[in-house]
Parts: C-alpha cells; structure tokens; sequence
C-alpha cells in the first residue's frame, strides 16, 4: 500500500519498536493526526479468540465518559407509545414496518445506529441482509434491542460504543476525535480496556488480548503496551 508524503513525516514520530504506556500513545496518536479535517482516534485490538466458537465471540457495548465526538443519529423501530417515548428521548427517526421497504428497495441508510423494541424484531429481522453487513442489526448483547428505548437512545446519544470481533479476531472501535484533550482521550481509552478485559470468554485458553494499537483513521498506528492496561 503506497502511503502519502504526509503519513510517511508522520510516522518518523514513532518507534516502531517500541510500546507506549497509555498516555504516551494517546499523545503521539494525536500528534500524527495529521490530516486536514479532525481525525478520529481508533483503537484495534488483536485477541487471541476464535470467533467461529459461539463462546468466544466477544460483543458488547459501553458508554464513554466523553462520548465520541461524532454525532450519532438514532433509528428506533417500535409501536404504540413506544413510538413516542422514543421520539421523546431524541431519537432521529422512528418508525415500524413502513420502513423496510425505504431501506430494502431505496437504500436508505442515513443512520449510525438502529434500534429495536423485541416485539418488532421480526419485522427488523427482513432487513438482516441489508443492516447485518453493515453492523446496524439490533442485538440485545449491544443493549439496542429493549423496552426501554429512553436509556438506549440516551446511551447511544451520550457516546455509547459497540465492540465486536470481526473475520481476523480484531476488534476495531473509535475513542474520540483528534480534538479531544489527552485526558479525555486516555479515560475513553480505558473505559474501552476495561469493559473488554470483562468480556474475556471463560473458555479462552492462552493470551487473550495480543496487542493494542492506537491510531488517527488516517495516520499510523502506535503499539500499547498490552501489559499496562489490561491489568
């Protein structure tokens, strides 16, 4: 992969040797945040899982003391009073079975997270094709499939984040912007380590996380040092 001029000055800044502590990732990933819009800051996570066991399939969510610096706009499926409890809480759009068809037939995808109440989740269940790919599917192990819409849509508003496994056993999830302070930054960070270092799998056998990068979406990656933040 060819990199630009601008990613290549950028990574002079690490040693690509070397594991940071915590907050010397933080600071360096934001040093080569590099680009001219206000980078994300990623973290990916190699585990020692293997997502084709059930058990060691590692999904969940958690709410970030600073939130994300993105705005996120919520889809809530629901009926009844459901419909207005979710429009009350803030929720960007709501709706029921009028809705497959905008998305099936028109691909219409402007939403970041999608929400159900279980007694829709058959009429969500027809979107599966469209929504799996994407990681828009409602599932109760990410708190997006519940009765009570009110604390999801106000999680998810507050910064409320997934992680799951993806084909290779990484977990790849945002912390923040670039514009974020150091210490929003690291706290993020942490919340993020400790909630997946409570979801290891029971049945895991040998080293569960194998390594921590920290990264800007268009910047180099800066290794963690695994042993300083999984405790």
């Amino acid at each position: 992969m060819k990199r630009g001029k601008r990613y290549l000055e950028a990574a002079k800044a690490i040693d690509s040797t070397a594991l940071y502590d915590k907050e010397a990732a933080v600071a360096l990933a934001k040093k080569v945040a590099v680009a001219k819009f206000d980078e994300t800051i990623e973290v990916h996570i190699r585990t020692g899982c293997d997502g084709r066991h059930a058990e060691q399939q590692i999904r969940g969510a958690v709410v970030l003391p600073h939130g994300t610096g993105k705005t996120v706009r919520v889809l809530v499926f629901a009926k009844g009073t459901k419909l207005d409890e979710a429009q009350a809480a803030g929720a960007d759009f709501v709706g029921g079975e009028e809705l497959i068809p905008k998305i099936q037939n028109e691909g219409w995808l402007d939403f970041d997270v999608v929400v159900a109440t279980p007694d829709m989740m058959g009429v969500v269940g027809r979107l599966g094709r469209v929504l799996g790919p994407k990681g828009l599917m409602p599932n109760p192990k990410a708190g997006t499939v519940t009765m009570d819409v009110t604390k999801a849509i106000n999680d998810i508003k507050a910064g409320k984040i997934e992680y799951r496994l993806d084909k290779s056993n990484i977990i790849h999830v945002p912390i923040g912007k670039a514009s974020f302070t150091d210490e929003q930054l690291a706290d993020n960070f942490q919340t993020l380590m400790d909630a997946i270092n409570k979801a290891k799998p029971s049945s895991l056998k040998g080293q569960y996380i194998k390594s921590v990068t920290l990264a800007p979406s268009m910047g180099p990656g800066v290794k963690v040092n695994v042993m300083k933040v999984t405790g």
